[in-house]
This record gives structure tokens, sequence and C-alpha cells, in this order.
């Protein structure tokens, strides 16, 4: 069965009140949190990651994916009213969007970024929509030692989201693996590192650790910070009128086309992200175009490429998560733990006995990129408001929903401490300087990877040529070199760097 087949029992399933209510609801909390400078757009999934849990597949991802792809629209709100991006990938957009607004056209400056965010979104959702049933094809014919060389090339995310520091990601990468191995043994059913304490037969659940590394640490943290660091002025909205001309429109074009192909490339590779993609497609249309003298100062080129790429991300990140179980980053990651509570395990089975499901997932991403452009339209000067909430209203807030999710995961008082356990640990690891995300897709990653190298070597009775056996291993192990000489000559172009400055 082909695309056309599925789209009408998948409009069926996408198309009910229940789905366009979660859909707007996730849009406009997943703007309000990346619009706020240090609440970032996974701290955002986590809190709400538990709300999905007592829902069905469709309107849970629809929910988690309307926070997804908003906070990559709404981290621009503050990069352009207060010159501090509210997620990491808008701080390319700050670059133009900021000046703009200094020369009192905060209104276009933001209704810019939203045009190129749709765009870049909905191009993603249509690369989605293609090419994922084509990857999923391939995925078919994976047996688990190619499924282990998968995970293997997985673990090279690794390297994109470590920070200043390769070691220092290395490490919390093992970290993240030795804690996927709490629990039953999943060959034996033996109990690993439980300590005898009952409860963590079953393991650690992810949405639990999750709130302790990302939420709870951030409270830690600003505990921390001077009374004075808390408070945070935002720019208002002028009286501008907003109007874009029509030149500006034509020069907005290219850019925002090549800001959505750049961006759908980065997604669909592991381990890269939306801020690599907003600065290379900020870069690339710096280069390309006939003013480049404009770039820094108020260029509303710069601001489309980059917002259009750092939305053109969301839906290709989604390609090799559906097919191969890989999450393309962190965000991605926790969606696959609300895919599988579903029942719902990446890969072929996913596109032939739940294709309907698939398809309306595809599908509700167009939507959900509507909604935001429809949200943003109109709710902008909301979302703006937003950004001068005090600190020291918005923390204990989250300090509830903190805890508030960690028991509703299983209405358990033990999730309480584990939570609290992790918070503690990720405030010394941020002390360590050691990054977060690396432990996240060690322990997502881990149960996976292990769990196929053993199943492999049973079949082999105990060979390792079986991880050499297949055409598909050698193309993993191919990919798997060249990503580490890519790594390895980006460090060194970076100690050369670091040595020329001194």
């Amino acid at each position: 069965m082909g695309l056309f087949d599925f789209i009408g029992p998948a409009s069926g399933l996408l198309f009910t009140l229940e789905n366009i209510i979660w859909i707007n609801l996730g849009v406009f909390i997943g703007c309000v949190f990346a619009a706020i400078p240090g609440l970032s757009v996974i701290l955002c999934i986590i809190l709400f990651l538990p709300v999905t849990y007592t829902m069905k597949a469709i309107p849970g991802m629809m929910f988690l994916l309307g926070i997804y792809c908003a906070g990559g629209y709404g981290g621009s709100v503050s990069a352009i009213l207060i010159n501090t991006p509210g997620t990491p990938h808008a701080a390319a957009t700050m670059l133009d969007g900021h000046p703009l607004s200094k020369m009192g056209r905060t209104k276009a400056a933001l209704k810019i970024a939203l045009y190129a965010s749709t765009f870049g979104g909905i191009f993603s959702a249509l690369v989605l929509l293609f090419l994922g049933p084509q990857v999923a094809k391939i995925s078919a014919q994976l047996g688990t030692a190619e499924y282990f060389m998968v995970c293997l090339f997985g673990m090279t995310i690794i390297a994109g989201v470590s920070g200043k520091s390769l070691v220092k990601g290395i490490i919390a990468a093992c970290l993240g693996l030795l804690i996927s191995c709490v629990g039953a043994d999943p060959m034996t059913s033996y109990d690993r590192f439980t300590f005898g304490v009952h409860r963590l037969y079953l393991g650690l659940d992810l949405a639990v650790t999750l709130i302790g590394l990302f939420a709870l640490v951030e409270i830690i943290g600003k505990a921390e910070l001077k009374r004075s660091e808390l408070n945070l002025h935002a720019g208002k909205i002028g009286n501008d009128d907003g109007k874009i001309t029509k030149d500006e429109y034509k020069r907005m074009l290219r850019p925002v086309l090549i800001g959505s192909l750049i961006g759908s490339c980065v997604g669909i590779v592991p381990g890269t992200g939306a801020s690599e993609a907003s600065w290379f497609s900020y870069n690339t249309a710096k280069n390309m175009s006939k003013h480049p003298e404009e770039f820094g100062h108020g260029s509303v080129e710069g601001v489309a490429a980059a917002e259009s790429a750092n939305n053109a991300v969301c839906g290709a990140t989604l390609i090799p998560l559906l097919t191969l179980g890989i999450p393309g980053d962190g965000c991605v990651a926790i969606m696959l733990s609300a895919l599988m509570i579903n029942g719902l395990n990446p890969g072929l089975s996913l596109f032939t006995t739940d294709g309907p499901i698939m398809y309306a997932i595809m599908l509700g991403l167009i939507l959900v990129n509507i909604f935001m452009f429809l949200q943003g339209r109109y709710l902008t000067g909301l979302f703006a408001k937003v950004v001068s909430i005090p600190q020291q209203i918005l923390t204990p807030i989250i300090v509830i929903f903190c805890f508030a999710g960690a028991y509703s995961v299983n209405n358990s008082y033990f999730d309480l401490s584990v939570a609290l356990v992790f918070g503690v640990m990720a405030w010394f690891m941020r002390k360590l300087e050691l990054p977060a995300v690396p432990v996240l897709l060690g322990m997502v990653l881990g149960n996976m990877t292990e769990t196929n190298f053993r199943r492999a070597l049973l079949i082999s009775d105990g060979s390792p040529r079986i991880f050499v056996s297949s055409v598909y291993c050698w193309i993993f192990i191919a990919l798997i070199v060249v990503v580490i000489l890519g790594i390895l000559r980006g460090k060194m172009k970076e100690a050369k760097n670091t040595k020329a400055e001194q």
C-alpha cells in the first residue's frame, strides 16, 4: 500500500476535535516556553510528557509535536525583542532580528520569523511524508546485526551534543549507558544494579529521570543566582505597522528555500541539530546575497534563512526516529518513549501494521505548522509579554510541574525521590561541565544497543563475523568511520584556531 491508500484513513484519524485541541495547546505552550530565555523546548517536552501517558498515540504525538515545532519559532521572539535567544537555535536569528527591532521594525521582524518558520516546517513535513516510508522499506531488510550497527551509528550523535569537550561528552554518554543497565537483564531477566530495591527491577522510568536531569537542575541553578540576575526586562512591540515590502518578500524567497533545504538535510542526519542548521543556512545566505553588508545590521534575509532552517529540522529528525528508532536530537529522543508507551516500535511495522496512525502523525505535522502560523499571527503580542514574566513567579510554578509530573507517571512517591537524585546528579555534572544530553542518548540507545548486540552473537554462536556479514553492515561501518573522521578533523581545526588566537 502506498501513500494515497493511507491518506483517507489517516485523515479520518487526524481531523478530530480532540487532536485539534491538543495541537493548539501544544503550539501555545511551546511558543510560551521557548520565548522565555532559560526555558528550553526539551525542558517543556519533559514537563508535559507524563500528560501523554494517558492519551492515545495520535493526540499524544500531536501535543508533543506542537511543543517541538512551536519551540523553533518561539525562541525568535526573545531573540528579536531583548537580544537574548529563548532557545540556542535562535542565536542566528538574534544577529539581524534585534537590529531590525531597534530600527523600529519589531512587528516586521517577528512576521518574517513566523513566515520563514512556517515555510520551513511545512517543507520538512512534506519531506517526512514522502521520504519516511521509503527509508522504512530499507529498514525492513535490517536484522539484529544491522540494527546493532545502526545503534552504534546513533552513538555518534554524542559528538554533536557534547559541547566543547568530546571527552566529557563520552563520559556523560557512558553514564547514560550505565543507567540504562539498571533493572532486569533483557536476555536473562536477572536483576542488575538494583541493590535490593525491588522498585528498580523494572528499571528507571525515562520521564522521571529526565525531569531530574533537565528540569529540577534548572531550579537548583536558579537558586544560586543573585536576585538582580533573575529579572529580565523585555522590549515592547512598538507602534510600527509591521509591513513587509514586495522587494523584501522577493529577497526572502531564496534564503527561505535554501534554509528549508539545509534544515531538512541536516535534520535527517542524527547528531546534528537546529543550531547547526540555522548557522549553516545563515552563512550560506550571506555568501549568496547581493547585500552581504546588511547581515548583522538588520537583514531580512538573515532572519529568514536562520528561522526557515531551524524549523525545517523538526520534520526531518522524525525520519530516523520513525524508521530506525534513532533519535535525531534530545527532543525527539523523548518522543520515542511516547511512541513506545502506545506499543509503537519504530521500523517498517509502523508503516504496515500501523500505517494509518503513522500517516496521521506525518500529516499532523503539516497541521501543526498551520496552527503555529495562525497563533503566531494573532498572539505574538501575548508571547512578547511572556518574555518579561519575573523568574520569581515562574520558578515555583515549574517546581510544581516537576513534582506533579514525576508523581503522575506511576502514581508513586518513589519516583519523586528518583527525580530528586537525578536533579542533584545533574547539578554536580553541571559543576564538572559534563553535558546532560549525552546521558539522555545513552539511556535511550543503551537497551536497544545491548539487546541487538547479544541477540546477534546468539544467532552466530558467538562469532563477531555477523557484524560484517551484509552490505548494510558495511554501509553503517563506512558511515561511522566518515563521522569519526569528520569529528577528529573538526577537533583538530578547533585546536589550531585556539593556538592561533593565543
